[in-house]
């Protein structure tokens, strides 16, 4: 469906339909390369069968009008819109291709014009309306018969000098971009691939710091780019005035593969050194500026992985040069020698829940029927902590059967991986597994999305496989079930969709169902799968911001829509978008799902 069901750029109706239409008419009218190649040496020859077809003239004679229409409709936006996401691209490259679509059309519809004029066409002239129209322009003499010999050579020399240019020009994604598809990731969106550490040195890879170290896929990606923009006009990084442009990275990717790959193969021997991924193609700041947020990816057309990239980047950043933000030092030292990224003992890490009577599960303990994974934001970040009390609070009040780890819970390695320390990051993966594999642990419910996407979609790869379910898929169970009974009112509520429970992990339609229940829902703008950022993924959470506020413009977002309070279900989300609304001075209450949900059951809403 993404290739042949151009499913991807019809997200976006108007641009989708004239490429479409331009990809669909070409995949119609390749028969007739075929047909103009006998024709022209021979005339009197054509393909058996189809070419004697009326019901494929009318579809030739369809289609070459659809793609004439898409190509003026590219140039018009190119030429006269000029949208700010093609800021960047090669438009010359562009032009040249579209005029060379337009004349393989043009002159593949005048030589079916000559043809009818001439009385050579083996179909009947009816069923081609828009060349026989053409075919007035021609009388039946001498002129016309040298005219049907130049229109189809034309047509030829076009087609070849199209296909000769292609492998020279982005338009390469023509013939790479279904491979890159068919090839495009299978397993969660918001997994990563892991480092193997357990093979023989030779062959242990560290990221991507060179060309040859780009793996098939991401070397594939960079051939596959089609420079559309799509990924860069929806980079919350790009929008608040960083460098970053996802498709800036991958061309420059692709420019270095370009560059340094026939010296490559010609200097097998080790005599050429390639340079260095970053800073020659990729600056610093821009491998610092993505939040993974994975907007670029879910909007590419050719299924392109772009964060894989920019994690590749950092990790060999990170595990080989030892370069990355100062401010990012302090985190990456906290995880590993507190095992939370706050840096406080494991000792504090269940002191908020002794109050409220939660039962820290201890070795050799049965196993809950649901452990509460509390994730180190919401045990040591006070604003965090409110969602982790409410949370309880609402398990309790349903007769849930749960416990948390208290000390034994260990950072899950998410903050580590996202920086590029793939290597800590496995290091707390492996003993978290162990944790909850030694406690008989079947079932987690986690309130940061972070968690959740870790323990649910990439601790599997280190033999940790459980049932995963965020707390607003748990609390809108329950509330479903009848085991939770909320008393709505008509205050107005806008929903902020964390990147990594909606676009990551698809969890769309449960926090909505408890807004609901609690409210009047609003939605923003950018909501569902084409959320905006709050600006803490990708470890932004320690690290200094650069330019404008990815933070403070999401919370104009949702200032637009008029709500008093603004829900979230992320820790991450709270924090940052408490402080957007802060800094901007709005009159908005920032407040995790779960608190709604328990004010509204105690009658305090």
């Amino acid at each position: 469906m993404i290739v042949l069901g151009q499913r991807k750029l019809l997200q976006r109706l108007v641009p989708g339909l004239i490429h479409a239409a331009i990809f669909w008419g070409f995949v119609v009218l390749f028969p007739t390369i075929l047909m103009a190649m006998i024709g022209a040496v021979d005339r009197e020859a054509t393909l058996p069968w189809l070419g004697h077809q009326g019901w494929f003239a009318f579809m030739v004679d369809l289609f070459a009008v659809l793609v004439l229409l898409g190509v003026i409709g590219a140039a018009v936006i190119r030429k006269l819109q000029r949208p700010a996401r093609f800021e960047g691209s090669h438009l010359g490259e562009a032009d040249l291709i579209l005029a060379l679509i337009a004349g393989i059309v043009t002159t593949l519809l005048l030589w079916h014009a000559a043809r009818i004029a001439l009385g050579l066409n083996e179909w009947p002239a009816s069923s081609s309306p828009v060349s026989d129209a053409l075919s007035g322009l021609f009388g039946d003499g001498s002129v016309t018969e040298v005219l049907e010999r130049v229109f189809v050579w034309a047509h030829v020399l076009i087609i070849l000098s199209f296909l000769a240019y292609l492998p020279h020009s982005k338009h390469l994604h023509i013939v790479v971009a279904a491979v890159n598809v068919f090839f495009s990731r299978t397993s969660p969106a918001g997994r990563l691939e892991p480092l193997r550490f357990d093979v023989p040195e030779e062959e242990m890879r560290f990221g991507a710091g060179t060309v040859p170290e780009l793996t098939w896929k991401e070397t594939l990606d960079t051939f596959s780019c089609t420079e559309c923009g799509r990924c860069q006009d929806v980079c919350p990084a790009w929008a608040t005035g960083k460098e970053l442009s996802p498709k800036l990275v991958i061309m420059a990717l692709r420019d270095q593969v370009f560059e340094e790959g026939p010296k490559l193969v010609r200097g097998a021997d080790g005599e050429f050194q390639p340079a260095p991924l970053v800073p020659t193609a990729v600056p610093d700041n821009v491998v610092w500026d993505c939040v993974t947020c994975g907007a670029c990816v879910r909007e590419c057309p050719v299924s392109i992985e772009h964060v894989d990239h920019i994690i590749d980047l950092r990790r060999h950043l990170v595990m080989v040069d030892s370069r990355f933000p100062g401010e990012a030092e302090q985190m990456l030292r906290d995880v590993e020698r507190a095992s939370n990224p706050w840096g406080k003992p494991q000792t504090e890490r269940a002191e908020w829940a002794e109050r409220l009577g939660v039962r820290v599960l201890e070795p050799g303990e049965p196993a809950p029927e649901v452990l509460y994974w509390v994730g180190c934001a919401a045990s040591f970040d006070e604003r965090a902590r409110t969602a982790a009390e409410s949370t309880v609070k609402l398990l309790k009040a349903a007769g849930v059967d749960f416990a948390i780890l208290g000390p034994r819970e260990s950072c899950t390695g998410d903050p580590a991986r996202r920086m590029g320390n793939e290597y800590l990051f496995q290091a707390y993966a492996e003993q978290n597994v162990a944790t909850l594999n030694e406690a008989g642990v079947t079932k987690v419910v986690a309130s940061c999305p972070h968690c959740f996407n870790t323990i649910g979609n990439e601790y599997p790869d280190f033999g940790g496989k459980y049932e995963v379910v965020h707390h607003t898929e748990l609390l809108a169970e329950l509330v479903r079930e009848g085991r939770l009974q909320p008393d709505g009112d008509d205050r107005r509520i806008t929903y902020h969709d964390s990147c990594y429970l909606a676009r990551h992990n698809d969890v769309l339609g449960d926090p909505r169902e408890l807004v609901a229940a609690v409210g009047e829902p609003v939605e923003m703008k950018n909501s569902g799968k084409r959320t905006f950022c709050c600006g803490a993924g990708g470890s932004h959470m320690w690290m200094e911001e650069r330019g404008g506020k990815i933070n403070e413009e999401r919370a104009r977002q949702a200032a637009e829509t008029g709500a008093d309070t603004l829900a979230v279900a992320c820790p991450f989300c709270t924090v940052m978008l408490d402080d957007g609304v802060r800094q901007r001075g709005d009159d908005m209450r920032v407040v995790d799902l779960s608190t709604l949900l328990a004010e509204s059951l105690d009658g305090d809403g």
